[in-house]
């Protein structure tokens, strides 16, 4: 993935997989961390930010804890 601008930090390697890219070796991220971390940077909260669907509140980080990846934030 790449990011540029909008507040996330210039030069920033985060996270390392295996000479076939296919395990990651270091510092994995979950799709809903990154939904979260670029939510963040539009400035948006991810937790309050809700739409209903079928009758429920939905998120789209889903149902389960996301957590904003600081160290990708200037």
């Amino acid at each position: 993935m790449w990011m540029a601008g909008g507040g996330s930090k210039g030069g920033t390697i985060y996270g390392e997989t295996c000479d076939f890219s296919y395990n990651i070796v270091k510092d994995p991220v979950h799709i809903r961390d990154f939904h979260a971390t670029v939510l963040r940077l539009l400035g948006i909260d991810h937790q309050r930010f809700a739409y209903r669907h079928q009758g429920l509140d939905q998120r789209l980080t889903g149902v389960e804890k996301a957590e904003v990846i600081r160290d990708l934030i200037a």
